[in-house]
């Protein structure tokens, strides 16, 4: 079986993570760049990282020696707007640009997130998520990307993983802008970001100058079913569903956003909020790496990864299975990928044989997927490259590319390979 003729064989990357150049061409900074010291592993930081925005050319023809169909990559907010004062910064919006055309040139279809954890400092300066601005803030950062890009871009997502960027970023503290707010505060902060991202959709559909497909990308914090009985794959439903896990669950940002539905004991949001929130959305994308029932499914041994994430490609079924059920929107897994300790052999290349593993058992199930009838409408690898992995720096690497952090050389792994093999096969060669 193959997938369909349009499927989106893509990888995925985001700006903070891959550009450095923080300081070039009139970028200002981002909360990652003033907050993050004595925070990264080994004193690292983002302000050179992979150098792609002075490689990015050379980034995008080993997209094209891949076969990549689909680029999903984020635009920096502080490289469009650096200042407090709304002016655009003519040579951000050239970057990007230049991007967007080499991408098509080379016959890849470019997928833009314009938000992927980069807080302009100016923006954090004036009260951050909880500025009574931040929603006009934003709005006037989408107003702009869509002016400059929606003539050459279909695809849209507006924000990547705020279970991540609120819950982890402003409830537990452990990823910028580091802070620990209480319920009632994450709660005006949540309503921002759903405020946010409904403007966000409503101007591109009204605006935009190709019809645009938009979606945005939690994180899938799936529970998978400990057997195959009926009973237990309920129970594992009601699970991914329950509210009690507050900002970081699926439901306490999906069912307004995608479903329009408050859920139970959430009095942060009203029926009018729901009027903006809740905005006709294209299709379900997720970001998926092990399911959130880890500690029940676990076992002396399991496999993990190299930030000791158990390996357990089930979740992506699962993921599939229980998002479309509850959303009944097409799926795109919008990140999945695998951390590793890689590096330069003698014959100076990277052998990864973990990551292909990896890569094919988890593309079974989204094969199984497939066959239930869930409508997949693309696969994209995290990471295209390897980059900074946030607080956790560079050792863990997810890339396809290996990054030589001292010269900048870019290296295919043996796992890019087998990724060409699988989307020249479109995904045939999977079982």
């Amino acid at each position: 079986m193959k997938f369909d003729n349009d499927f989106l064989w893509g990888v995925a990357t985001s700006s903070a993570q891959i550009e450095g150049a923080v300081r070039e061409d009139g970028r200002t900074f981002s909360i990652w760049d003033s907050l993050a010291d004595n925070r990264i592993a080994n004193g690292e930081n983002c302000s050179v990282a992979c150098d792609h925005y002075h490689h990015y050319v050379e980034d995008i023809a080993l997209m094209k020696k891949i076969g990549v169909k689909c680029y999903r990559f984020s635009i920096s907010w502080s490289r469009i707007i650096p200042k407090n004062d709304g002016k655009v910064n003519k040579k951000g919006v050239a970057f990007y640009t230049n991007i967007i055309n080499e991408l098509k040139k080379n016959g890849i279809e470019p997928m833009i997130t314009l938000f992927h954890w980069d807080l302009p400092m100016w923006v954090y300066e004036d009260g951050g998520y909880l500025c009574n601005s931040f929603v006009d803030y934003f709005l006037d950062y989408v107003k702009i990307v869509v002016k400059e890009f929606s003539s050459f871009v279909k695809y849209w997502i507006t924000f990547n993983e705020p279970q991540c960027f609120v819950g982890t970023g402003c409830y537990y503290g452990w990823h910028a802008p580091f802070i620990k707010v209480g319920d009632e505060k994450i709660g005006e902060i949540t309503k921002n970001v759903m405020m946010a991202h409904g403007n966000a959709v409503k101007y591109l559909r009204e605006n935009a100058v190709i019809t645009p497909k938009i979606g945005f990308a939690p994180t899938a914090s799936v529970h998978i079913p400990l057997n195959d009985t009926q009973e237990e794959i309920e129970k594992a439903y009601d699970k991914t569903f329950d509210i009690s896990s507050g900002v970081i669950g699926a439901v306490w940002w999906s069912d307004p956003i995608v479903a329009g539905i408050i859920p139970d004991g959430v009095k942060f949001i009203s029926d009018e909020d729901i009027k903006i929130i809740h905005q006709p959305l294209d299709f379900y994308a997720f970001n998926i790496y092990q399911p959130e029932n880890a500690n029940e499914v676990k076992y002396q041994g399991m496999p993990r990864n190299a930030l000791n994430w158990i390996i357990e490609p089930r979740c992506l079924y699962w993921a599939c299975k229980f998002y479309f059920r509850r959303y009944k929107l097409p799926v795109l897994v919008s990140e999945n990928g695998m951390p590793n300790l890689d590096y330069v052999y003698d014959d100076n290349k990277v052998h990864d044989p973990q990551r292909i593993y990896y890569i094919e058992k988890h593309l079974e199930q989204l094969k199984k997927a497939v066959k239930d009838d869930i409508p997949v409408i693309g696969y994209l690898y995290w990471s295209f490259m390897d980059n900074f992995e946030w607080t956790f720096g560079y050792d863990a690497r997810f890339g396809l590319v290996y990054i030589d952090y001292k010269t900048q050389q870019r290296i295919l792994k043996d796992s890019a390979y087998f990724y060409k093999k699988v989307i020249k096969s479109n995904g045939e060669i999977i079982k």
